[in-house]
């Protein structure tokens, strides 16, 4: 304990005394003198030490009185602290106080900052005699622990001593003036012995700090609850606990209002009943229940019920307000108890599920617990969330009956991570995976040259339908007006200029909001030029291929729209014609067709296929002549889902996904591939790589062992990424067991030897099959397996081995994912007999007589041991025992001695004999069978005289194989012949009969007694006894009849009682009179007449006035009024009746 507790404990006893005294105040001895030239006693100013490790402030021991509330503060040093750390508080060496936090134990824990300082307070409301004692304070943060202890003393509230010394030197004589009478020094006296002895008491409890009513507690205890007792009220020195109460010796007071009191202890699920029971001596003593000093009063939640002497208070429904000390009061003595509620286990119904999301989405993760109202614990990657920090993190927590939910309205990169929510019954992890979102452009807007008064449209199309976005040119934005409109459809966004002019022409650029992304295009005006040519021209076909790969060739993304527009010149006007490979192609309508105009021939596909990849060709003519033009259309697609994705292999948190590349790569090659996995059941997929994987072979990791899931795979080439593969069949990580534990060598023969083995430490959650045994020779490495199937026990014997042979032997556990590492023997064992001499294990009730009773089986086990098997041989008087009463069986390690109904015959010495070559060892068992004993000889009446008679007899000729142990007599009348006992187990052959009737005539009877019982017939007397007549005269007393007659008087008063409405009630007392009393029942004074509701009874004094199912209307004062012709007397009650919630 700390230095600073002798201080504590002359502490000021006001209601201050549990705050320290300042530092800087001087002694009240010497106010005058300045603090710094008169040092403060040390009895009064604890020593305070550096604070060393991690407290800058340690708690200090209090002393507080009883019913007062006290404080601890203590300050822990973050900068000390790699991390935030974990406060816990401890009564005693184990006792958490965390268990009762909500009663009258709170915490309290604040962090500054600034100075990285934790400040921690515990605080403890109205204490009560079992909560002094040491304490401790405990901190943790990851690796990092350390401790301090202090004490709490309480004492009972403080008097003033002069008033005591007062009040006991007083005078003599009461109701006299208070000059008159002696002085009287006995109460001075008294009270200071009284005082001293306190003091001793204090001084002597004082030794090992444990308080002197848990001293009375433990007195009063069995030697099996000692360390619970200790355990509860924290005392850690269990050594000097039982040496002190040893030591003692004193016997417990037994209680006068008590008979039973209450346990020192209850605890009780929250949400259950209990009840809290005492047995009082007197049922008429008036009882009260107290909860932390406050009266308890009846009610739906408590209720009060008397058994005979039995005084029961019901607790309903307990919570967690209900964990608080208890005491019941009768007379001027208590019985304390304390009520601990336990809180259920909250168990996880539905755990937590991985999520991967964007920046900026909501996410709501989601846990169901079995327990309305629970309370869990939050924390991310190991450190606890708590609602001090959400306004800075931006997250915050909801309860939504048993579902509990983490809600993040706008999640940042900072978010992701593993979350983990803790119940006190169980736990659920999850991952959060949040990324950037990446726009894709699916149709980039394209270069433009327009003639004058045409219309203008620039379009593109974005992968999220929700971005906006704004268009410049050159730089500047551009409003909608007349002749320019600005749309945006689901994914499209467009610009459209009509009637274009000179000054529309310049660089135009289509920006989204929130990206670092620009689309930009041209806009070229076209002057047209009417020039007059009088001479023809031949067609001329001019194709510009943008985009082009190779010569005349376009590559186009499935699904975009492909707009192939081919200028022509010629006079006059030329005729175009489009080929696609050999066949004339002259659709214009539908998904791809001809748009044909004066100086251009377009090729429209709405959204290209991979069936429209081919060569086309494009051919005009005039009567000038014809030119013709080749174009070859490749489309590109992304590429089909991998195939024959598997799983080949698993482990503890690891698995091996193995797949094969798509048939179709989409035109462009494979550059890698993404993976994906969720929980079986579950609907979120979470990514397992952000950059693409080249390998075919993936291993996957972090995975929880025991749970099953399935994966799936994507191929990404230049254009996007495939539709995902086939999911994975379910499979779960599990991995093999650790090697068996402590191989050992059981027993070794000349061709097996016996292994035995423990369980692996880690069995993992695929259980495990059984175990396999290898042996090999010892400068060989050829493993031999001894087993073809797996064993399920610990141990194995190995046979068929060579004699003489040095052998290794090695077991491996076997499960659903394998073999274990093996377990190896350190030595090679040697297979040859390992002789062992005999000896046998004689049982300890063999050691003395064995005692059976006639009829009875005997059966005896016999263990030996010795190596090789040896002889074994029951003999009697010498001679082997006779197979035909005896059955005797024999194996390796013990011998059965079996008779199937003994006779006095089978009693004896019987000799057993374990032999091994020359070696042996034997046991002599006495064994002895007995039955009745035979009656007794010779029973007669040797003397009568007055009323007696001496009745002598001899003992009988057969004792049944074992001693008499006495004789019972019994004695008849001649006239009934009715036998009653006289004596029972007499030693003596003689007893003397005493206070027989006169005039009467006696037989008498004696059974003899042994350990089977008594005889079967007794010895009956040949003669009689008679007892003779004499001559008395009675002379009679004289005496004054006594007057029986009383007036009426209540032995037992009515008592106020309180009932529940509805529910029948009866009023009861006792009346005692002579004559018997006339009896009348009053209800406010007025006569309860023929009412119904009421039903009056009187047994032998014993009152009762039942009434039927009252309402609040029946309450009131009742009376019972007993008459008779010397008196009456009159009792009253008060009945309360309740109507129940």
């Amino acid at each position: 304990m700390p230095e600073p507790k002798p201080a504590a404990k002359k502490a000021p006893k006001n209601k201050d005394a549990d705050k320290p005294a300042p530092k800087e105040e001087p002694p009240q001895e010497a106010p005058t003198e300045p603090p710094k030239e008169e040092a403060p006693p040390e009895e009064q100013t604890p020593t305070t030490e550096e604070p060393t490790g991690i407290f800058l402030k340690r708690p200090e021991s209090v002393s507080v009185e009883n019913g007062n509330d006290v404080v601890i503060v203590a300050q822990v040093n973050g900068k000390e602290l790699p991390g935030k750390p974990t406060i816990t508080w401890f009564k005693g060496k184990w006792l958490e106080l965390g268990i009762k936090s909500g009663a009258r134990f709170s915490f309290k824990e604040t962090h500054d900052p600034a100075n990285n300082v934790y400040n921690v307070e515990l605080q403890i409301k109205k204490v009560v005699l079992g909560d002094r004692g040491d304490y401790r304070l405990e901190v943790k943060a990851k690796d990092m622990c350390d401790s301090c202890s202090f004490n709490i003393d309480v004492e009972a509230p403080s008097q003033d001593a002069s008033g005591q010394s007062l009040e006991s030197f007083k005078r003599s004589g009461e109701g006299k003036s208070e000059d008159a009478g002696e002085l009287d020094f006995s109460g001075l006296l008294k009270k200071r012995e009284v005082v001293e002895q306190e003091k001793k008491k204090k001084k002597d409890d004082d030794d090992l700090g444990i308080p002197p009513e848990i001293w009375e507690l433990l007195k009063g205890a069995k030697k099996s609850e000692y360390e619970r007792i200790a355990f509860q009220y924290g005392i850690t020195d269990l050594r000097g606990m039982l040496k002190r109460l040893k030591k003692a010796k004193v016997e417990v007071k037994k209680s006068e209002a008590f008979t039973k009191k209450l346990d020192p202890a209850y605890q009780v699920d929250r949400g259950n009943k209990i009840k809290l029971m005492v047995e009082i001596s007197d049922p008429d003593l008036p009882l009260k229940w107290f909860k932390n000093g406050q009266e308890i009063k009846p009610s739906s939640k408590y209720v009060f019920e008397n058994v005979g002497k039995k005084r029961i208070l019901t607790i309903n429904k307990c919570t967690m307000a209900d964990d608080a000390a208890y005491e019941v009061a009768v007379a001027d003595e208590k019985c304390f108890t304390e009520l601990f509620v336990k809180e259920p286990p909250v168990l996880i119904v539905t755990p937590l599920e991985d999520q991967q999301v964007f920046v900026g989405d909501r996410v709501e993760m989601v846990v169901e617990v079995s327990e309305d109202g629970a309370q869990v614990m939050w924390s991310k990657d190991g450190v606890e969330m708590t609602r001090e920090d959400s306004y800075k993190a931006r997250y915050r927590f909801k309860k939504d009956g048993r579902r509990h939910l983490l809600i993040f309205s706008e999640v940042t990169l900072e978010d992701s991570g593993r979350y983990q929510v803790m119940t006190n019954g169980g736990q659920s992890e999850a991952d959060l995976i949040v990324e950037e979102k990446q726009l894709e452009v699916l149709q980039d807007i394209a270069d433009l040259t327009v003639r004058a008064s045409d219309q203008a449209v620039f379009k593109c199309e974005v992968s999220d339908e929700k971005v906006t976005g704004k268009w410049y040119r050159n730089g500047v934005e551009v409003r909608p007006s007349k002749r320019i409109t600005i749309s945006h459809v689901g994914r499209f966004h467009k610009l459209v200029i009509d009637d274009v002019r000179p000054e529309d022409e310049g660089d135009y650029t289509f920006v989204p909001d929130g990206y670092a992304l620009s689309l930009s295009a041209k806009l070229n005006f076209l002057e047209i030029k009417v020039e007059y040519v009088p001479k023809q021209e031949p067609p001329k076909i001019h194709l510009d291929c943008s985009g082009k790969t190779s010569e005349n060739s376009i590559l186009v993304v499935a699904g975009n729209k492909l707009r192939l527009d081919v200028a022509i010149t010629g006079e006059p006007p030329p005729v175009a014609t489009w080929l696609k490979g050999d066949e004339v192609f002259s659709a214009t309508e539908g998904r791809t067709r001809i748009e044909q105009r004066v100086d251009c021939s377009s090729f429209v596909i709405e959204s290209a296929e991979r069936a429209d990849e081919g060569r086309y060709t494009i051919k005009v003519t005039n009567p000038a002549g014809e030119d013709v033009a080749s174009i070859f259309l490749r489309v590109v697609d992304v590429p089909d889902p991998p195939e024959a994705v598997r799983v080949t292999s698993v482990g503890e948190d690891w698995a091996i996904l193995v797949w094969e590349p798509p048939k179709y790569d989409g035109g462009q090659p494979v550059t890698g591939y993404l993976m994906e996995r969720k929980k079986k059941g579950s609907h979120r997929w979470m990514k397992l790589n952000f950059e693409v994987f080249p390998e075919t072979t993936y291993e996957s990791t972090r995975m929880i062992e025991g749970v099953l899931y399935e994966m799936r795979v994507f191929a990404v080439n230049a254009i996007g990424v495939s539709q995902p593969s086939v999911n994975t069949k379910p499979f779960m990580p599990i991995a093999p067991t650790s090697e068996p534990q402590h191989l050992t060598v059981e027993d070794v023969t000349d061709t097996t030897t016996t292994l035995k083995w423990r369980p692996p430490n880690r069995i993992g959650a695929g259980g495990i099959d059984g175990y396999l045994v290898e042996y090999c020779l010892e400068d060989s490495e050829d493993w031999v397996p001894a087993n073809t199937e797996p064993v399920e026990r610990c141990g194995f014997t190995v046979k068929n081995l060579p004699t003489g042979a040095r052998i290794m032997f090695r077991v491996v556990g076997v499960n659903i994912a394998g073999r274990s590492e093996p377990a190896i023997l350190a030595q090679p064992v040697t297979i040859q007999e390992i002789v062992e001499q005999p000896k046998i294990r004689l049982p300890r009730h063999l050691r003395q007589t064995y005692i059976r009773r006639v009829g009875e089986p005997i059966n005896l086990l016999i263990p030996f041991q010795g190596k090789p098997r040896p002889q074994v041989v029951w003999t009697k008087g010498g001679v082997p025992v006779d197979p035909s009463r005896v059955n005797l069986r024999t194996s390796d390690t013990d011998t059965v001695f079996f008779v199937r109904q003994a006779a006095r015959s089978d009693s004896g010495e019987y000799e057993l004999c374990v032999q091994i070559e020359n070696m042996k060892d034997t046991a002599t068992i006495c064994i002895s069978v007995v039955e009745k004993a035979g009656p007794p000889i010779n029973v007669t009446v040797k003397e009568v005289w007055g009323t007696n008679a001496l009745v002598e007899w001899q003992p009988p000729k057969d004792d049944g194989n074992s001693e008499v142990t006495g004789y019972l007599i019994q004695k008849a009348d001649k006239k009934t012949m009715e036998w009653f006992t006289v004596y029972e187990r007499s030693r003596h052959t003689h007893c003397t009969v005493a206070d027989l009737i006169v005039g009467n005539e006696y037989y008498f009877r004696v059974f003899s007694e042994n350990v089977c019982g008594l005889s079967e017939s007794p010895g009956v007397s040949k003669t009689t006894a008679r007892i003779l007549k004499s001559d008395i005269s009675l002379k009679p007393f004289e005496y004054k009849q006594h007057d029986f007659r009383t007036p009426p008087k209540f032995l037992t008063p009515l008592t106020d009682r309180v009932v529940v409405a509805g529910y029948s009630a009866a009023l009861n007392c006792a009346v005692r009179g002579e004559p018997k009393p006339k009896v009348v029942w009053m209800k406010n004074k007025m006569e309860i007449r023929e009412d119904p509701k009421f039903l009056s009874t009187n047994f032998q004094g014993i009152l009762t006035l039942n009434i039927r199912r009252p309402s609040p209307f029946d309450s009131g004062t009742y009376s019972c009024l007993a008459v008779n012709e010397l008196g009456e007397a009159l009792a009253e009650c008060k009945l309360e009746v309740r109507v129940p919630n």
